[in-house]
């Protein structure tokens, strides 16, 4: 976990950009069981910066807060189309090049974009804001579909909420599942949302019986996603034609049911390699992918690792000993 964290603040600036990662790194968590980080507000000039609601904050400290910190975090951004400051480009430059870790929030990825350090890189921001964004910059591969992108020294999510989801993921990534999830419970918040998740679905599903019926299918799945669940059996239990199902659920989530049902297997045997010693066969057919190798394949698709080595870094016998 970080020791200090350095957040840049700007005129205008959201205050809901700012108290994410504050909740989420700012508050005294040592109840729960968490270290202690400070978090410090910086701007290009320190003094009082004036938010979008009117009100002021004190930014007592200038760039080369970004330099000293484990963490930046570039929460927002004043401007789309307009780059960062010569001054701010050689600041986050000279923070990477120490081996600090930059987290740049919704339009905050614009700010590390500038900077050059998603050149080559997958990277996400708001998706409504997106076409800017692949505009200047084409050298980043640009995924507006999804919540957040972790590079492990460089780190972008999508708007708004995703925010709060990347926040958590980086307090799950350093301290592992159990410690997040108090935080998570803390704030009455889902604990975990893959970052392969769809930030936006265009059209929300109809409040109508039809997706009350999907919904209740959704739940009905969750408990049995050790069995085989087709999208007959699902079709048949929402009392729905395939092709309305598959319509309505597309609508309702913004994937396929293949998709979402992957999502919700890896989940449980994440959770389950989190929090339990059982055998990664045992793991595999509790999660519904039938054997090690499918799991095994799902985790190296998904999450660019193995169960074991999963195990090894987020299981609870490493945040125990933390």
């Amino acid at each position: 976990m970080p020791r200090r964290i350095a957040m840049l603040a700007f005129d205008g600036i959201s205050a809901f950009h700012l108290a994410v990662p504050h909740a989420v790194f700012g508050e005294d968590w040592s109840a729960q069981g968490l270290p202690p980080c400070e978090l410090v507000v910086c701007a290009e000039e320190p003094g009082r910066v004036r938010s979008s609601m009117g009100f002021e904050l004190a930014a007592a400290q200038g760039l080369s807060a970004l330099v000293e910190a484990d963490w930046v975090i570039v929460p927002s951004w004043p401007d789309v189309e307009q780059p960062a400051s010569p001054a701010l480009i050689e600041a986050l430059q000279e923070a990477h090049r120490r081996g600090r870790t930059l987290i740049g929030l919704c339009l905050g990825a614009f700010g590390l974009a500038d900077a050059g350090l998603l050149d080559g890189r997958r990277a996400t921001t708001h998706w409504g804001w997106a076409p800017v964004f692949a505009r200047r910059f084409p050298r980043v591969t640009l995924d507006p579909q999804v919540l957040y992108v972790d590079h492990g020294d460089v780190v972008t999510s999508a708007g708004t909420a995703a925010g709060l989801d990347c926040c958590l993921h980086l307090l799950r990534r350093e301290l592992g599942a159990e410690l997040a999830n108090r935080v998570a419970r803390r704030l009455v918040t889902p604990p975990h949302r893959q970052g392969s998740q769809a930030q936006y679905v265009e059209q929300p599903a109809p409040a109508n019986s039809g997706s009350d019926r999907v919904a209740r299918t959704m739940q009905w799945c969750l408990g049995r996603l050790d069995e085989k669940l087709s999208l007959d059996r699902l079709a048949e239990h929402a009392a729905m034609s395939r092709r309305t199902f598959t319509r309505r659920f597309q609508r309702a989530t913004g994937l396929s049911v293949v998709q979402w049902l992957t999502a919700q297997r890896l989940q449980l045997a994440r959770r389950l390699l989190e929090t339990g010693e059982a055998p990664v066969e045992q793991v595999a057919a509790q999660a519904g992918f039938g054997t090690a190798l499918s799991l095994r394949l799902a985790f190296a698709k998904e999450l660019n690792t193995t169960p074991g080595q999963y195990r090894r870094e987020f299981g609870f016998q490493r945040v125990a000993l933390d």
